[in-house]
């Protein structure tokens, strides 16, 4: 009897992971990326009807990020070879700090939200870049400066943090470059999807 009790239990934990964590083999293709893991291009798509954000544009800045890691975070700070910590609390496929996860989750009333869960993290990014969206005007298919947003935070996006690093410019073009790339590709194969 309790054997297949312990199968129903196994079979039941299996199927309330909604994403898988495999990295794509081939991170410069949306359609690769979405062909090995399909639940991703669903994910993908169900936050752009929410947000109405472009999925090519949220999946470029994950792979900013992230490169699609699950459990990716800052590197440690170390003093000779002590461990000092991180320098931030960011977490996951998108890199969000605790507090902005917090207000992800109280705001969408997502609470059961994991941030090393694809689905979790491509619906936060949706998210807040809509809320780019309204508080500073950016358009959502901007990529360029939803991503200085994204990483700067609206308050230091207006007052125009990034001026003085010239490397994050450097790397929002990147990001830019990139969803326009996802977007070309995305339009070749998104109806065999």
């Amino acid at each position: 009897m309790l054997k297949p009790f312990i199968l129903l239990m196994l079979l039941l934990l299996s199927a309330c992971s909604s994403t898988t964590t495999q990295r794509p083999d081939n991170p410069e293709n949306i359609c690769d990326i979405f062909r090995q893991n399909d639940d991703w291009y669903e994910a993908a798509l169900d936050t752009q009807q929410r947000w109405k954000v472009p999925l090519t544009v949220s999946m470029a800045m994950m792979y900013q990020e992230s490169s699609f890691k699950h459990d990716a975070k800052p590197p440690m700070d170390y003093f000779l070879f002590i461990p000092l910590g991180r320098k931030s609390s960011a977490y996951g496929y998108a890199q969000v700090k605790d507090e902005t996860w917090d207000d992800y989750k109280e705001q969408t009333g997502n609470s059961w939200a994991d941030r090393d869960d694809f689905a979790d993290a491509i619906d936060f990014m949706g998210w807040y870049s809509y809320k780019t969206s309204k508080v500073n005007r950016i358009a959502p298919s901007d990529a360029y400066n939803q991503y200085l947003n994204y990483h700067e935070g609206w308050g230091g996006f207006r007052r125009g943090t990034y001026y003085n690093k010239r490397w994050l410019m450097k790397t929002s073009r990147v990001v830019e470059a990139r969803a326009k790339r996802y977007a070309a590709q995305f339009q070749q194969c998104r109806s065999s999807l």
